[in-house]
This record gives C-alpha cells, sequence and structure tokens, in this order.
C-alpha cells in the first residue's frame, strides 16, 4: 500500500493555463519526489488594459511519501 500526500501549488505563465500548471510540477518537483498526478483546482487571468497579462492556476500536486 502507497502513502500519497496533497499539497498545494499556485503558479503562473504569460502564456497559458497548460503552462502555468507545467511550471507548478516543475517548480514543486524542485523539493518533492515521485510527483503521481496534478488535479488543476482553478484557473484565473490577470487583465490590463483589455488584455490578459497572465495566466494563473491553483493545483494540488500528489506525491507517494517512502
Amino acid at each position: 500500500m502507497a502513502v500519497l500526500k496533497v499539497i498545494e501549488v499556485m503558479a503562473d505563465s504569460n502564456k497559458s493555463w497548460e503552462e502555468a500548471t507545467r511550471n507548478a510540477v516543475a517548480h514543486a518537483s524542485k523539493s518533492v519526489n515521485d510527483i503521481k498526478s496534478v488535479f488543476v483546482q482553478s484557473q484565473s487571468a490577470v487583465v490590463k488594459d483589455g488584455g490578459i497579462t497572465a495566466f494563473r492556476v491553483n493545483v494540488k500536486i500528489i506525491f507517494e511519501v517512502h
């Protein structure tokens, strides 16, 4: 039986929500091993002068604890 842990991470990108999700996983993987999955809990965007300047995600990252 595996023991899994969940952490919440917020990340952003100036290109897309997909890249923001990749950024969250990349950042978390610097200090967390054995990441198994990511769940995008919410998405938002920053708007300035009628245009989107940043895409933001709040994700749950699931990893195995040894």
